[in-house]
């Protein structure tokens, strides 16, 4: 959340003139030169979206990623420009920097020469020096990041170190959301409870369903929840779970991850931010990072046709344009599936829930509701903990329970602000206007109107 007055006002314009681009890059650039370097990020690539081929967009963009470390993003969004003669020095001092943090000294130095050579106000003594040549030192055995694991290099953690889960949530557990988990229920569960209706329309139990929508809406807990309304095996797969130092590993993490799933069956296997193993392949530098999408989705196909039945395949990710369309493709995540705010309907539903087996006093969890617009799931959770936080020092100090009313939610919840739904609403709503040609997001257009 943004502590500046000034950005918080420039936010607030880009919102309602969100096609304004002198000032959404304005926005960005203030943003990065304070250091909110997500959300210079964000803004950048919705930037980007209104003037996609602008050098100087690019450059803030990539200068936000290299800030946090995103080396290949970087490259990736620089590289359009770098493959054609005479490109701004300055991106050239960018990739410079950007290569140096992936260890292509080679690469990086060629840039930054070239670079200050034509712009000598660019020269920048400290990233010269690290550029200069070192003397040659025996690298330690089997700890090269991007090269093929040692014989002696203890085997990396796998999917056989994992415990599969049995789920004790279910769908009576998730507030609000009845078209999302019809969407699950029709898709994923009823081919498992009825295989034989469903086998009468050559239909099998098995597939994917991509859930998708800002951050904290509860797409992990509608996961959870389907593999208990199932009876199912739960594999809750994270990004330390697949990716591995070493090439060939990760493909090696995943195989054996779907294997555990088709072992324990039926299973509904959940990947949670899955852009990050399904990226698009054109904005990949790296052939290895590349395979890892051809595996995945060689997975997801499996080596016959009945391999994944009775796996039931979900993942999650804020940033579904980021994916290969590739798995959008019948028989892999061919149903999308957004998963919205809840309305205030859902968010007093899910006070009821958050506030079960608490000491309660007549609650308005209406009124609470209807004060917390734009608030999701792990928001309203925040509201919640701070009013029991603050009734428990009451509590002590009186030496017994004190039950928990509507005005210690109210003041909870007057303290709080909504997390990230802004945020993502802004990318949101420029690529379902100005990068949609493939209707991919019309089911966002009517939610984007109606938050106009």
């Amino acid at each position: 959340m943004l502590d500046d007055a000034g950005l918080q006002a420039l936010r607030e314009a880009a919102r309602l003139s969100p096609d304004n681009l002198p000032l959404r890059r304005h926005l960005a650039e203030q943003l990065l030169a304070k250091g909110y370097l997500a959300e210079a990020e964000t803004e950048y690539r919705a930037t980007l979206l209104l003037s996609p081929k602008d050098p100087d967009i690019t450059a803030g963009l990539a200068e936000a990623f290299v800030r946090q470390s995103s080396h290949g993003a970087a490259l990736s969004a620089l590289e359009p420009f770098l493959s054609t003669p005479g490109y701004p020095p300055r991106l050239g001092i960018l990739a410079a920097r950007a290569l140096l943090g992936e260890g292509d000294v080679a690469g990086a130095a060629h840039r930054y020469h070239d670079a200050v050579s034509r712009d000598s106000s660019l020269a920048d003594p400290d990233l010269a020096a690290r550029l200069a040549p070192q003397p040659a030192t025996p690298y330690p055995s089997g700890a090269h990041p991007g090269t093929a694991p040692p014989h002696n290099a203890s085997a990396p953690a796998g999917a056989e170190d994992r415990e599969v889960e049995h789920s004790g949530v279910t769908f009576a557990d998730v507030a609000g959301m009845e078209a999302v988990k019809e969407a699950l229920r029709v898709k994923l569960l009823l081919p498992v409870q009825q295989p034989e209706l469903f086998a009468a329309f050559g239909k099998r139990a098995g597939g994917g369903v991509l859930l998708y929508g800002p951050p904290g809406a509860g797409k992990t807990h509608l996961a959870r929840a389907a593999a208990g309304e199932l009876g199912a095996s739960f594999v809750n797969v994270g990004l330390a779970d697949i990716l591995d130092m070493y090439i060939g590993s990760s493909e090696r993490n995943l195989r054996a991850t779907f294997e555990m799933a088709r072992r324990n069956r039926p299973c509904v296997l959940f990947f949670d931010e899955v852009d990050a193993l399904a990226a698009r392949r054109s904005d990949m530098r790296q052939a290895h990072t590349r395979q890892l999408v051809n595996q995945f989705l060689a997975e997801l196909d499996g080596v016959d046709e009945n391999a994944n039945e009775g796996v039931l395949v979900l993942a999650a990710t804020n940033a579904p344009w980021y994916i290969d369309v590739a798995f959008r493709r019948p028989g892999r995540f061919d149903q999308l599936v957004f998963v919205p705010p809840p309305d205030a309907a859902a968010r007093a539903a899910i006070l009821r829930i958050l506030c079960r087996n608490k000491p309660l006093a007549e609650m308005d969890f209406d009124a609470v509701a209807r004060t917390t617009d734009g608030f999701v799931g792990a928001d309203l959770k925040g509201v919640v903990d701070r009013a029991v936080e603050t009734k428990l020092h009451q509590s002590i100090s009186a030496g017994r329970p004190i039950p928990l009313t509507t005005n210690d939610l109210l003041a909870a919840a007057q303290a709080m602000r909504p997390t990230a739904v802004r945020e993502w609403l802004s990318t949101a709503r420029n690529y379902v206007l100005h990068a949609n040609d493939s209707g991919a997001w019309d089911e966002l257009i009517p939610w984007i109107k109606a938050k106009r």
